[in-house]
């Protein structure tokens, strides 16, 4: 019988679950250098020398034991938290606790045998920390100019320093991620060629970067679309229930929402794009209907892109859309 370790991952800790010989075995490491050495040490105690591990996408508190895990030769699935969910449904389990959890992933991973996660290279996985705190500075940013529009006189000094610290470090962290992008000639040509394509700026380009990584592991535009839940869901039961159908919404979130302006001014500035748009518009669909569409449009763009290696052309990158 396979054995499989379900990991539920918070910041501090992550509940590890067992799975072996038909039953089960937990215990809680910190999630840190020392909880995984720990970790490891207890699966060979139990004599888990091949293991299958199992966890959830859960922001940043997974990716360090993940890379571990794949670096001490186990093979780890990291998985999108809607499959889990799903799959806890489908059996009824009604109780919640991080150990449960635990345990829910283990049998998901026994039951599913799900695809093998592959870490991001070095060179990705430097851009993926940079862009993370942009994404947060940029937060804050915008929570500070908010409490300066109704900020007393006393303390709107101190609101418009904060920011002014707020944008340098912004500023400064652009610039580094421009540096290492240029410091690595396959993110540079990347960097390149999405760099012809109308609607897709500096911002994008590095949420791209850092969030695609490698294009080899994704096969189709479509199979990207839907890694960045643009992919459409329809809602329709026999012949009565008819839904709207509607965006997925079950990938990546960040740069789901970082697509979003690019995905309006493409409709504007990019010939495929806007003739795309024009078409629905003509055809009575709702504007945010259009600027999901147009989302979806411009990935398949950016994927024919990078596939072909070549700059945008809207004669050449028509068959890819």
């Amino acid at each position: 019988m396979q054995t499989v370790l379900g990991i539920d991952c918070a910041k501090a800790k992550f509940d590890a679950a067992l799975l072996i010989g038909g039953k089960y075995k937990t215990k809680v490491f910190s999630n840190d250098a020392r909880g995984f050495g720990e970790l490891q040490t207890w699966l060979n105690q139990h004599g888990s020398g091949t293991v299958h591990a199992c966890m959830e996408a859960t922001g940043s508190y997974h990716e360090a034991l993940a890379l571990f895990l794949v670096e001490a030769g186990y093979a780890v699935s990291v998985m999108n938290p809607a499959q889990i969910k799903g799959f806890a449904q489908s059996v009824l389990t009604r109780t919640k606790t991080d150990r449960v959890d635990a345990k829910l992933i283990a049998r998901f991973c026994l039951v599913s045998t799900p695809a093998l996660w592959t870490p991001p290279a070095p060179e990705v996985r430097a851009p993926q920390a940079l862009v993370s705190r942009l994404e947060a500075l940029n937060q804050m940013r915008t929570q500070e100019g908010n409490r300066l529009a109704t900020a007393q006189p006393l303390i709107r000094g101190s609101i418009e320093n904060g920011i002014g610290l707020l944008e340098a470090e912004i500023a400064a962290l652009k610039e580094q991620i421009r540096d290492h992008v240029d410091g690595h000639p396959g993110l540079r040509e990347q960097a390149r060629l999405l760099e012809t394509i109308p609607g897709v700026g500096e911002a994008t380009i590095a949420q791209l970067l850092a969030v695609v990584g490698d294009l080899a592991r994704f096969k189709s535009a479509r199979q990207l679309a839907a890694f960045l839940g643009l992919t459409p869901r329809q809602h329709q039961s026999g012949s009565s229930v008819r839904g709207k159908t509607r965006m997925a919404k079950m990938g990546h979130a960040q740069l789901r929402k970082a697509l979003f302006f690019p995905a309006i001014v493409a409709t504007r500035f990019n010939p495929l794009v806007r003739a795309f748009a024009q078409r629905l518009a003509q055809a009575g669909k709702p504007k945010m209907a259009i600027v999901g569409a147009a989302m979806r449009k411009l990935v398949h763009i950016i994927f024919g892109v990078l596939k072909s290696g070549r700059p945008f052309d809207p004669t050449m990158h028509a068959a890819c859309v």
